[in-house]
């Protein structure tokens, strides 16, 4: 007997970047995109780059070199860069027959390399990056939460009001921008009209944890912001309470300087 014919195999390497809080895409749309949903560009000699507004992006088939070249290249773009931009990977492998999914080394076999698959793991990628940035901002945060509530065991209120409040500030646009800019538990138009398509971007969904993540980071904010707000709360009523000993002191004096004056 002969044997099988083994399966044709390839692979690509995708990497997605979180750059910046915003990409402004109107240069690139007014050229000639490969696709429109998501943003899917010409990169390299032999590669592709798919852009987010939400300011990230993933390029496939890009040497380091090239892959360097076009994150430069894109920096004028980014709206509000972050500091350190948070990388995800995944080696993509091509198996006509396989199952499409991660195996246990983490390497994620497709039936074909077609730019809506590509795109597809582009979304997962490019949102877990996201939420991994800002999942180390909200253990910063956390951080100093936890500082504010040993401060309040121990019945010390000494941090300034403004301070409170940039916190605050913090934790609401954290909040907004992961959930509302990113749309991190919506799935992209491409799986709308496309049951393949959709059984990918779910199994690459659950496989990133995109959903529970992007809840725990909610209920993160969530939990810091009541914490830092009642810690607030509690030094207004502080400093409300010492102003009105101030006017039951002035009172007082006033009261003791009429009885002087009439009967000294």
């Amino acid at each position: 007997m002969t044997s099988a014919t083994p399966p044709v195999r390839d692979e690509q390497r995708l990497r997605a970047r979180f750059v910046g809080n915003r990409l402004n895409l109107r240069s690139f749309e007014a050229g000639k995109p490969l696709a429109v949903h998501p943003l899917t560009i010409s990169a390299g000699e032999r590669g592709i780059a798919v852009l987010f507004r939400f300011g990230a992006a993933a390029v496939v088939n890009l040497s380091p070199i090239e892959e360097a070249a076009f994150f430069d290249s894109l920096a004028p773009y980014v709206i509000e860069p972050v500091p350190s931009p948070e990388i995800e990977e995944v080696a993509i492998g091509l198996d006509a027959t396989a199952e499409e999914q991660l195996d246990e080394n983490g390497k994620l076999w497709l039936r074909a390399l077609d730019l809506p698959r590509l795109q597809i793991v582009a979304h997962v990628l490019a949102k877990s990056a996201v939420l991994s940035w800002y999942e180390q901002r909200a253990t910063e945060l956390m951080d100093r939460i936890e500082a504010l509530a040993d401060e309040l065991r121990r019945g010390k209120r000494g941090r300034r009001g403004r301070d409170l409040s940039r916190q605050i500030g913090e934790l609401l646009l954290t909040q907004t921008r992961t959930i509302g800019r990113v749309e991190v538990a919506e799935k992209p138009e491409l799986t709308w009209d496309d049951p393949a398509l959709d059984r990918l971007y779910e199994r690459l969904a659950a496989e990133f944890e995109l959903r529970e993540r992007d809840r725990a980071l909610a209920r993160k904010v969530e939990l810091a912001s009541n914490t830092v707000e009642t810690y607030l709360g509690l030094l207004q009523n502080r400093q409300s309470l010492r102003v009105e000993w101030y006017i039951v002191a002035l009172i007082l004096v006033e009261i003791v300087l009429g009885l002087y004056d009439r009967w000294g």
